[in-house]
């Protein structure tokens, strides 16, 4: 019998190489490779060509992936889609948070997301728009960098430094516009801005015409688990003392404190 160490599986023992290839083509899929041209996905891939055309043929089969008619190809299929369904509104983090946000639409009529760090980058989870306004491009399981989104700012400053620079050890920045840091020193200074403010507040960072603000959100041990934020036209927070820019900061930080009570925070 194989060995499991410390009450895990070793991968490396309990790895299945078909589901491992299964898994890179969804993804690769996934990040808009249609695979119409099967020799160089095959190599991309590095999967022999003919188990290429049975895996595609087995996920066609099951609704993994669909044919793509106009141009030929593939895309991801409604199988896939629920899947990531499910697993998202597994999330108790999601559940707890929605009426809070959904809340936040209604006090800021901006757009409204939450999201959790996944490395270098922040997943969206959720999203809830308003009626009118500006409408979010930003759909649940659209990915950002954290250094330049306000979500993942928002996460980054409720970690240690130390923590913050081993995330960053080895990567590379890209995304965002100038004005987001552009090497870990910069992420550290903002880093320290945000800390100060206890909340984030982004103008034209990931998008030139675009601000945001947003705050973080705990769990029971008082650990940040996700972000939330609304975002909006730029001009509405050029000045982070007006009116309304302190009745959309308040909100974010109100739906924050909430969803961190939902999920035990005290």
């Amino acid at each position: 019998m194989k060995k499991i160490e410390n009450g895990n599986l070793n991968k490396n023992n309990y790895s299945v190489p078909p589901v491992e290839r299964a898994i890179r083509l969804l993804q690769y899929i996934g990040e808009g490779n249609k695979c119409r041209n099967l020799t160089k996905a095959s190599s991309h891939l590095s999967i022999n060509r003919t188990t290429l055309i049975r895996l595609i043929y087995s996920l066609l089969d099951n609704g993994m992936i669909e044919q793509i008619r106009e141009d030929g190809g593939y895309c991801l299929g409604i199988g896939v889609i629920s899947l990531g369904a499910q697993a998202i509104q597994s999330r108790d983090i999601v559940q707890m948070s929605l009426q809070s946000i959904q809340e936040l639409v209604k006090k800021s009529n901006m757009s409204a997301h939450l999201g959790i760090l996944d490395g270098i980058d922040v997943v969206y989870l959720t999203r809830e728009t308003p009626k009118a306004h500006l409408i979010s491009n930003m759909h649940i399981g659209s990915r950002l960098p954290a250094h330049a989104s306000s979500i993942g700012r928002a996460i980054l400053a409720d970690l240690s430094e130390v923590a913050v620079k081993d995330i960053y050890k080895n990567s590379e920045l890209s995304g965002g516009t100038n004005k987001a840091p552009q090497n870990l020193q910069q992420i550290l200074s903002q880093r320290k801005i945000d800390v100060k403010r206890g909340y984030v507040w982004s103008v034209g960072m990931i998008e030139p015409n675009i601000g945001s603000c947003a705050a973080t959100i705990y769990n029971h041990e008082g650990k940040p688990i996700a972000g939330l934020n609304v975002s909006g036209p730029k001009d509405i927070f050029i000045n982070e003392n007006s009116k309304q820019a302190i009745i959309i900061r308040e909100a974010v930080l109100d739906a924050a404190r909430i969803s961190s009570a939902a999920m035990g925070f005290r």
